[in-house]
C-alpha cells in the first residue's frame, strides 16, 4: 500500500502541471466562440455539440498552451509572470507527457466531431485543420508563427475565432455580410489582444532573442495598435442587426484598461501587467455581457 501511494503522489503531480499547462482561467475563451456559434446557429444541443465544446474546452488548450509551454521552457525560466495562471513553467520531466496528453485528447475528439460532423459541409474539415495547424505552428521548432511579428497575433486571434467558424460551417450557416463584420470584428479583438499581451514580455523576449509584434514595433506602439485594432472592431459592430450595435460599447473596457500604458516605454513595458490583469477580470463580465446580448438577439429572431 505504501508503494502504491508514493507512486500516486509524482501521478498526482504530474496531471497537476499538465492541467495548469492548459490555462484553465482560458478555457472559456475558446469553448463559447464554438458553442454559442453552433446552438444559435442550429438551435439545438446535440452530440456535436457537447463533443465540440469539451473539445475547445480542454483538449484544445492543452495542445495549444502546453506544447507552447514546452517548446518556450528556456524564455519562460526568464519570465517572472510564468509558474501560474499566465503560463505554466513546467518541469521538463513532463514535457513529453504534456505533449503526449494534448496530442492524444485531442485526437480522440477530433476524430469524433468529424465523424459526428458528417460529409454534408466538407469545408468544416478544412476550417478544423487550419485551426489544429494554428495552434502547433504558433509553437513549434521550423514555424514559430509567435516570432513573426504581426504573424504571431494573427495566428493568436485564429486559435479563438477558428472555432465559432468551424460551429458557423459545420452548422451550415449562411455567411451574410453582418456574419462576416461580427466575425472580423472579432479577429481585431484577438489581434488587439494577442498584441497588448505581448506588451509585458518586451524585455524578457528580448533577453531570450524571441521576436514578437511588440518587440518590432516597441512597447508604446504596440499598444497603440491594440487599441486601433479595439475600436476597429467596436465600429464594425455598429454595421450588425440589432442588438448587436450595443456590443460597440463593449471594446470601452479593454481601451481604458489599456489607455495608460500608451506611452510606456520598453524599458518599463512588464508594468504593462498590471493592464493585462485587468484585461483577464474584463473578459469574464464582457463575456456575460455578450451572453445577454446574444439571448436578447435570439428572442428578437425567434
Amino acid at each position: 500500500m505504501a508503494a502504491d501511494h508514493t507512486d500516486a503522489a509524482p501521478r498526482a503531480g504530474v496531471l497537476r502541471q499538465v492541467v495548469l499547462s492548459s490555462r484553465p482561467l482560458s478555457w472559456i475563451n475558446t469553448a463559447y466562440p464554438f458553442a454559442a456559434a453552433y446552438v444559435l446557429t442550429t438551435g439545438r444541443v446535440d452530440a456535436l455539440f457537447v463533443v465540440g465544446t469539451l473539445f475547445f474546452l480542454i483538449p484544445y488548450n492543452l495542445l495549444m498552451y502546453g506544447v507552447n509551454d514546452v517548446f518556450d521552457y528556456e524564455s519562460d525560466m526568464r519570465n517572472p509572470r510564468k509558474g501560474g495562471v499566465e503560463g505554466a513553467l513546467l518541469d521538463p520531466r513532463v514535457h513529453r507527457a504534456v505533449i503526449g496528453w494534448g496530442v492524444g485528447l485531442s485526437a480522440v475528439f477530433v476524430v469524433a466531431m468529424l465523424v459526428l460532423g458528417g460529409t454534408e459541409e466538407p469545408w468544416s474539415w478544412v476550417v478544423l485543420a487550419i485551426s489544429l495547424f494554428a495552434v502547433l505552428a504558433y509553437s513549434v521548432p521550423g514555424l514559430r508563427f509567435k516570432e513573426r511579428p504581426f504573424l504571431d497575433s494573427a495566428t493568436s486571434s485564429t486559435h479563438f475565432v477558428s472555432p465559432a467558424v468551424y460551429a458557423l460551417v459545420v452548422a451550415g450557416a449562411t455567411f451574410t455580410p453582418q456574419l462576416i463584420a461580427i466575425l472580423v470584428a472579432f479577429f481585431l479583438w484577438g489581434m488587439a489582444s494577442h498584441a497588448f499581451g505581448a506588451v509585458q514580455d518586451v524585455v524578457p523576449d528580448r533577453e531570450g532573442g524571441i521576436a514578437s509584434i511588440a518587440t518590432w514595433f516597441g512597447a508604446a506602439r504596440t499598444v497603440r495598435l491594440a487599441i486601433v485594432f479595439w475600436a476597429l472592431g467596436g465600429v464594425l459592430m455598429l454595421a450588425t442587426e440589432w442588438p448587436g450595435p450595443l456590443a460597440a460599447l463593449l471594446v470601452l473596457p479593454y481601451i481604458v484598461s489599456a489607455a495608460p500604458f500608451w506611452s510606456v516605454t520598453d524599458a518599463d513595458s512588464a508594468t504593462a501587467n498590471r493592464g493585462w490583469r485587468h484585461f483577464l477580470a474584463i473578459n469574464f463580465v464582457v463575456g456575460f455581457l455578450v451572453t445577454m446580448l446574444l439571448i436578447w438577439w435570439s428572442f428578437i429572431r425567434g
